[in-house]
């Protein structure tokens, strides 16, 4: 389990960052052709997530964080996917913002979910 949990991290981790770069290169009106990539890549992180999620249950991490994990990633993929048709206009960049926002707290659940997993599988914790 302590590898598949490795490798769900990894791929948040290679995501995001990958995500943040083409989400800068976006707001400056550049690279807009690999949009299509910017969510597929969004996809793959939420999978990640929630695999994640899956792999911390079977650790014994905490049910409630657990539960915001697998509810965050929808937030992610609604978000990501009606983006452009919220707030049009000159408000936008607010929905932009919070876009970001939203990635960076699923990136961030994802490793504090991974790291509680890793202690709780070193530790001999049930399950």
């Amino acid at each position: 389990m302590k590898t598949a949990t490795t490798v769900a991290q990894m791929l948040v981790r290679g995501s995001g960052v990958i995500l943040i770069v083409l989400g800068v290169l976006f707001w400056t009106g550049n690279a807009l052709p690999l949009i299509p990539v910017h969510m597929l890549l969004g996809l793959l992180l939420v999978l990640a997530l929630w695999t994640l999620a899956l792999l911390g249950a079977r650790a014994g991490v905490n049910r409630g964080l657990i539960i915001l994990a697998a509810l965050w990633g929808i937030v992610v993929l609604i978000l990501g996917l009606r983006q452009d048709s919220l707030l049009v206009g000159d408000a936008h960049w607010i929905i932009r913002v919070l876009h970001l926002l939203v990635g960076l707290v699923a990136i961030g659940l994802a490793e504090s979910i991974g790291g509680m997993s890793k202690r709780a599988q070193a530790s001999g914790s049930p399950r």
